[in-house]
């Protein structure tokens, strides 16, 4: 059977590929795919702990049967419009999605935004370069702001991530929370921002004026099935 393979963030670079089209044999595991690259591209096996992998756009253990024609994606830690959620690649409209998110019954509306700084751990930033696996990073984002709906109380949630090339001060990611009262707003707000960047797939490269590096990313949640998981261990040896 044939599948698709996906690479992002610094396994797109190890690879020296965005993606690859895999022959495999009937009922091959997830780990298969693991143990084929990780003998193709010996660098992955330092990051092999922390991947995830996602079949279809859902996240996968090391024991998923694949099937002919699945989509694999192979994920580094994160670094971070559907409904509530929307991809862009022009400048985000901060009013414009304030105003469209706040009613009448709010008592507070909490904006986040993460803006693009000018170094990093003292390195002197150009500029940043972000990019995602769209379709499972707005499914995702839509999965946060409907369960900040029900764990926070508050009424409405608004995600935007810019994706592309962004410039120093400009937003990367906005985050609206309105509510009757501001303590559960203050609460979702952060709570969606840290859970984006821990599980989202969206990753960003930073470039300085002596070269350029994929940010390092949080550890996924111990709930996400990565690719060093238990029953992994074949596929890393």
């Amino acid at each position: 059977m044939r599948v698709r393979i996906l690479f992002f963030g610094v396994l797109k670079d190890l690879a020296c590929k965005s993606s690859d089209v895999l022959d495999l044999p009937d009922s091959a595991l997830v780990r298969d795919v693991l143990s084929h690259y990780l003998s193709e591209v010996p660098a992955m096996r330092e990051s092999i702990a922390s991947l995830a992998v996602a079949v279809n756009q859902e996240y996968a253990g090391p024991e998923r049967i694949l099937r002919t024609d699945d989509e694999v994606a192979l994920l580094p830690p994160v670094s971070g419009g559907s409904g509530k959620a929307s991809i862009v690649r022009d400048q985000i409209d901060t009013r414009g999605v304030l105003e469209q998110v706040k009613r009448s019954e709010d008592g507070a509306a909490v904006v986040f935004e993460g803006v693009v700084r000018n170094q990093t751990r003292g390195r002197r930033t150009l500029y940043l370069d972000y990019e995602a696996y769209e379709e499972m990073a707005l499914a995702q984002m839509e999965g946060l702001a409907q369960q900040a709906l029900k764990q926070f109380q508050v009424r409405e949630a608004a995600i935007v991530h810019r994706l592309g090339r962004l410039k120093i001060g400009e937003t990367s990611v906005l985050i609206v929370v309105a509510s009757a009262h501001r303590a559960a707003a203050f609460e979702a707000c952060r709570w969606l921002i840290d859970t984006l960047k821990r599980t989202v797939p969206i990753w960003k490269k930073e470039y300085f004026e002596d070269g350029a590096v994929w940010a390092n990313g949080e550890p996924f949640p111990e709930e996400i099935l990565r690719a060093g998981s238990p029953g992994a261990e074949g596929a890393s040896k």
